[in-house]
């Protein structure tokens, strides 16, 4: 923790909280956030399973709950920032999605009972938490014992020439970042929970700079950073992301399906 400036100790839940509680419209309306082929595929395994109860956790603009919310009897939209869950109860409501309600916490302490749900989904949320393998404990805990945990997010590199560029620009983007991390690390944190493993897939995720970064307010030194790194990167970095004159990148995200082992 550290301080803030009225000189109160700051934690990483406080630092997510300051940073997305003016944002949840912008989310919302993210086309990044909005689209995505891993809808599909969870809407999919959701009814192959007959699965009713689904925690969104780390829900954001809500894109999960408004996506499964109609296959399933409850979604709960579970975020750090009331106000992003506040967005996604406005927004559900317009849609008549009525049974999608919403609780404030971080995913490290969930408040909910033991089995409590089906399903729980995180999409590009768990690069923000404090502490993931605390969250995938709870996981487990909340989970009922033939349910499923989807994970969606950015993927991290096990090479650290590519590792470092991408955290850099994403922590100069977003100070409440706290790490993207590699398939070995998601894994770990799989293996330490006691989850199985049951699908690992890939995606190419396409980033608009100009978007990537309005979506974020972030100033404009921070974005002139960013562009100074990726003016200086060696050409096996910018290959790889795919690094475009107006800053315009390539990233990998992950979806992983697990389950009680």
């Amino acid at each position: 923790m550290f301080r803030g400036e009225n000189g109160k100790m700051k934690t990483q839940h406080d630092v997510n909280t300051n940073q997305y509680q003016d944002k949840s419209e912008a989310y919302l309306h993210s086309q990044v956030h909005a689209q995505g082929v891993e809808f599909a595929k969870m809407r999919e395994l959701l009814q192959k399973n007959s699965f009713k109860k689904v925690l969104d956790l780390g829900c954001g603009g809500g894109h999960v709950s408004y996506q499964v919310a109609p296959i399933v009897e409850e979604v709960v939209a579970y975020d750090v920032t009331q106000s992003m869950v506040e967005t996604v109860l406005k927004h559900a409501k317009q849609q008549g999605l009525n049974h999608v309600t919403g609780q404030v916490g971080c995913a490290e302490h969930l408040n909910f009972a033991p089995q409590s749900f089906d399903c729980i989904i995180s999409r590009y949320s768990a690069h923000h938490w404090q502490n993931v393998g605390q969250a995938m404990l709870e996981m487990k805990r909340v989970l009922s014992e033939q349910g499923k945990v989807i994970i969606f997010d950015i993927l991290g590199q096990s090479d650290p020439i590519l590792d470092t560029f991408l955290q850099s620009i994403e922590m100069i983007r977003d100070p409440s970042h706290v790490r993207d991390y590699s398939l070995q690390e998601w894994c770990n944190f799989a293996e330490y929970a006691g989850f199985r493993i049951e699908t690992i897939e890939k995606q190419k995720l396409e980033l608009d700079f100009s978007s990537w970064i309005t979506r974020m307010q972030s100033p404009d030194h921070a974005a002139e950073t960013i562009l100074y790194l990726q003016s200086k990167v060696s050409d096996r970095v910018r290959k790889y992301f795919d690094i475009q004159a107006d800053g315009s990148f390539c990233s990998e995200a992950v979806y992983l399906v697990l389950g009680q082992a």
